[in-house]
């Protein structure tokens, strides 16, 4: 019973860090090197990674996606897609994507004049599964080395914890007034029953015995 419960404290927690580092916002300093637009088929498994499509598109299997093609100071390349997310989950309120995409192609720039630039996104990029994270914002910045301390990432998950904290005080000292009285209690009775059940047996031994003894 131990390992049970180990294995499902560990699975929700492994899932609630996944859910954060998907849904937080997360920022690259990187070089934009081009940016297109795809049709995009959408898999009925991977649908949750893409922006939920407006009322016109929303029975359509497929539809045209931008992208913005960037690389990292270390050379390695990123693609991020460009998708309004609207007023649905996560809830970034982002309705700006033409002119996101027009920052995205002012910002274009060559490996020899390279202009570098923060790009806030949420989700994850994943070649087996063709996903991408959404860009929700561009900022230009001053060099490759630019880093900027992640206070809504911090703050959020500080509430997140206090909250559990509170729950789980909450749940210790009702468990400790309410729940273990009670399994104490019931531990007794049975305590209580056994050895009513073991006097039972040693009368009925000794009234046998008695018999035998004629």
């Amino acid at each position: 019973m131990v390992y049970v419960k180990w294995a499902f404290w560990i699975t929700f927690w492994v899932i609630v860090a996944a859910f954060f580092h998907y849904t937080l916002p997360q920022r690259d300093t990187v070089r934009i090197v081009n940016t297109y637009e795809e049709n995009i088929n959408l898999d009925d498994w991977t649908r949750i990674f893409w922006s939920e499509p407006d009322d016109s598109s929303g029975v359509r299997d497929s539809r045209y996606v931008q992208f913005i093609q960037a690389v990292r100071p270390n050379g390695k390349p990123i693609v991020y897609r460009n998708e309004d997310t609207g007023w649905n989950w996560p809830p970034y309120f982002k309705f700006d994507t033409a002119n996101l995409y027009t920052d995205a192609n002012d910002a274009i720039s060559t490996k020899a004049d390279p202009e570098w630039v923060s790009i806030k996104h949420y989700g994850w990029r994943n070649e087996f599964l063709t996903i991408f994270p959404n860009a929700i914002s561009i900022k230009p910045v001053p060099g490759p080395d630019y880093w900027r301390f992640p206070w809504v990432n911090t703050i959020i998950l500080t509430l997140f914890f206090a909250f559990v904290w509170a729950i789980w005080a909450r749940w210790r000292r009702f468990r400790a007034r309410r729940i273990d009285p009670m399994l104490d209690d019931i531990d007794a009775r049975w305590d209580a029953a056994g050895d009513a059940y073991v006097d039972r047996r040693s009368r009925f031994k000794r009234w046998r015995d008695t018999w035998r003894s004629r």
